[in-house]
């Protein structure tokens, strides 16, 4: 990240505010009232606002920033921007307060006003769901831009077909494949490009679907977004990076010569001072959509990728068109084709088992009453340890969502040369029936590993599962926990050694949740747009709200699991909600970013903030906070992040079961307050269940994290502390930590 040309001085406060996310400087929230009111009204139960007609109108319009420019590709986005909200910000009267009284806020008739401003699909949400997105709604009553998409597009639907929980390289892999299989349009978000072994896997994929586009005599429109911070965003935040800027050594893109077929464009945005282009999503020909929380780089976090297609993904694209907000060279090919249009509609039967190979994988959630138990230590006591061949029997293939729509068989893999007839697999059930979709045990053990190095891509979904499900599976010659080491261990942290102790929990990963066959639910967008200035005002947006509201309308718990957690506004809700009996379980990373954090006004470190949450509870509510350091999978043990040896970076909240908050947003100062963010909020308890089950099975959390409830700290069975960890008291000199960690980050090597 260089800043030639900079005077000195310039060049030290550029790095420090604009490439260093996170500022010095950053006005202390005891003295800012907007912080102090969030905090009081989460605390007090108030949402706050009503939602107004002006916003409901804007909601059921069929007008929308992509619908614009798909009738006039010479708009910019930020012009049709302009144009579809001008006439839609007079007559604005001033914010209704609703009851604080702890209780429930929303009214029927503002349930209802929140129904109507959504496109749900073939259910009516809960009101839960629509208490939150409510509350989300309300907060772009004067300001619809800080939604970051288009008012009609932010109550949707669709379906999830896989989600991820694992390393980066499995989640590229997903994100290889779909672009290779793209036909026309693909649109790829992140914070963060590293040239990388993670790159690799895109950039190969990039050489691979200019090639099949040849073949076929077409063109590809591809767009990269990402925030590398550069002097040249004080004066344009979305500039155009020059072909000689994205093909060196620090991002590695193709140059055109090597993609003959793809008309690529790159945008390096960042809103100067604070506000970081932290969103990581893409989108396929609109069609299909992912929503992250990795960035494009090598590290050893574990991660989480949701898939999604049907009506949904229209508003990811309007999302993507304005953050790009300048004039598209060459324009979308999709801008005129709406996913709604031929959105995928399935139907919804009865599914206890969501197989993701031929392997008996023990994926079968626990009975609803019993999904909380599988936050905490006992939830092994809560799980079926064995599927029966009747079980099995029963449960239908994986459905690759409109892989599997287009008439592909479930289970097809090709190499990188091979055509679309080729490799077809059978598989023998639990009771012995031949059936077409997945490979059999031998065949599986024959499929390469789909690497950056030698490529393998797949035909669809299942054949993706397949694969990766062959590669984190024993060999002959290694133990369970020897191949969960060996997956875990992929770029940065390659010599790292499992403890032998986890062997007796050693069951096998399963980085790809296949989802079972279901009906479009409700997705929202609860994103938040950029702020740059160094201060807090910028707290009241969809994302903050979502995420307030789930914890104060909750009626049994809440689980979080985000790298960091110190957001001033979010802090008094937890304890809010524990008092009143809510069971929030919080998954944090020991250590993550702790110098940065340590930086004045940022909110404290994580163990800081652990210790606080204890120690400002009444003993009762102390009972209904289950916190825990994140622990490995092949691990018993926290290990602080700065060793970069095991850490997460999962953005995650699920309330009640049965509602889910994913995406890129952390818990912490920065993500509440400056960066723009990109979340999906969706209704499923069956999806859910899975997320559930495939945290715990991926992680060792629940089983060895778990902090004291005297005083928030993690001590072994000898009483011991993580070995390396801050404290509860960082020391006098913690700004200096901070200043490491600041200079960390400017060199992409703190973690963000």
């Amino acid at each position: 990240m260089s800043s030639t040309g900079l005077p000195k001085l310039g060049s030290v406060l550029y790095q420090t505010f604009v490439e260093f996310p996170c500022s010095a400087l950053t006005i202390p929230r005891q003295s800012d009232p907007n912080v102090a009111a969030m905090s009081s009204r989460s605390a007090n139960g108030d949402s706050s606002h009503t939602i107004k007609n002006s916003l409901v109108q804007s909601c059921q319009s069929p007008e929308s920033v992509s619908c614009l420019l798909g009738k006039d590709p010479s708009l910019t986005p930020g012009e049709a921007w302009k144009k579809l909200t001008s006439h839609k910000t007079a007559g604005l009267h001033t914010s209704q307060h609703i009851s604080d009284d702890g209780k429930d806020r929303a009214a029927d008739h503002e349930l209802d006003l929140a129904y109507a401003c959504g496109s749900w699909g073939p259910n009516r949400p809960s009101d839960l769901f629509l208490k939150l997105y409510h509350d989300s709604l309300s907060t772009l009553n004067e300001h619809p831009d800080h939604g970051m998409v288009s008012p009609s597009l932010l109550g949707s639907n669709g379906v999830a077909p896989l989600t991820i929980i694992s390393v980066i390289p499995d989640i590229v892999r997903h994100m290889s494949n779909l672009i290779v299989r793209a036909d026309r349009e693909v649109f790829l978000a992140t914070n963060y490009w590293q040239n990388s072994v993670a790159s690799a896997f895109i950039t190969n994929a990039m050489k691979e679907l200019s090639r099949r586009a040849g073949e076929r005599g077409t063109r590809i429109v591809m767009k990269v977004i990402y925030d590398r911070g550069s002097p040249k965003q004080l004066f344009e935040p979305h500039y155009i990076v020059s072909e000689k800027e994205y093909t060196g050594k620090a991002v590695g893109l193709p140059a055109k010569h090597e993609i003959p077929n793809i008309d690529l464009e790159v945008m390096n945005y960042h809103d100067p001072l604070l506000g970081t282009f932290h969103s990581k999503f893409m989108v396929v020909d609109r069609k299909i959509g992912i929503v992250q929380s990795n960035n494009i780089q090598d590290n050893d976090n574990l991660e989480m990728m949701v898939h999604v297609e049907g009506p949904i993904v229209d508003g990811l694209y309007d999302m993507a068109l304005l953050s790009w907000h300048k004039r598209l060279d060459p324009s979308l090919p999709s801008r005129d084709s709406s996913a709604a249009e031929g959105g995928t509609q399935r139907s919804s039967p009865s599914h206890d088992i969501a197989s993701t190979s031929n392997r008996s994988l023990e994926t079968h959630p626990p009975k609803t009453d019993q999904r909380a138990a599988a936050f905490g230590p006992q939830a092994d006591e809560h799980l079926a340890p064995d599927l029966t061949p009747s079980a099995l029997k029963n449960t239908e293939p994986p459905v690759g969502g409109s892989d599997s729509a287009e008439g592909h068989s479930t289970g097809q893999v090709l190499p990188a040369n091979a055509t679309n007839d080729s490799h077809h697999f059978h598989q023998t059930d639990a009771t012995g029936s031949e059936t077409q979709g997945r490979p059999q045990c031998k065949q599986q053990e024959a499929l390469p590993e789909h690497t950056a190095e030698d490529p393998h891509y797949d035909i669809d979904i299942a054949g993706e599962i397949a694969r990766v499900q062959v590669a984190v599976s024993a060999k002959p010659h290694e133990t369970q926990l020897e191949a969960i080491t060996r997956h875990l261990n992929h770029t940065t942290n390659k010599d790292v050694k499992g403890d032998p102790a986890a062997s007796s929990q050693a069951e096998e990963m399963t980085p790809y949740i296949s989802h079972p066959t279901h009906e479009p639910f409700p997705i929202a967008l609860v994103n938040r747009s950029p702020y740059g200035p160094p201060n807090h005002k910028s707290v009241s947006n969809p994302q903050n709200a979502a995420w307030l509201s789930a914890l104060r309308n909750a009626t049994k718990n809440v689980f979080i699991q985000s790298p960091t957690l110190n957001a001033e506004p979010l802090v008094p809700a937890i304890i809010q909600a524990c008092e009143r009996g809510i069971d929030v379980y919080c998954y944090i990373c020991l250590g993550y970013n702790d110098a940065g954090e340590l930086l004045p006004m940022q909110g404290g470190h994580n163990e800081m903030v652990a210790n606080h949450l204890y120690k400002a509870m009444s003993l009762s509510a102390r009972q209904h906070l289950h916190y825990f350091w994140y622990v490995g999978k092949d691990q018993t043990r926290p290990i602080v992040a700065e060793s970069k040896r095991r850490s997460c970076h999962i953005k995650l909240m699920i309330v009640d079961e049965c509602i889910g908050i994913v995406g890129s947003g952390n818990q912490d100062t920065q993500s509440w307050f400056h960066s723009q963010e990109v979340n999906i909020m969706l209704e499923s308890r069956e999806v859910c269940a899975q997320w559930i089950e495939g945290l715990r099975r991926n992680q060792n959390t629940h089983r060895y994290g778990a902090v004291g409830r005297d005083d928030g700290v993690w001590r072994d069975a000898d009483g011991k502390e993580a070995q390396g960890a801050t404290g509860v008291d960082p020391g006098h000199f913690s700004w200096a930590k901070g200043l490491v960690g600041a200079v960390k980050r400017v060199k992409g090597t703190g973690g963000f």
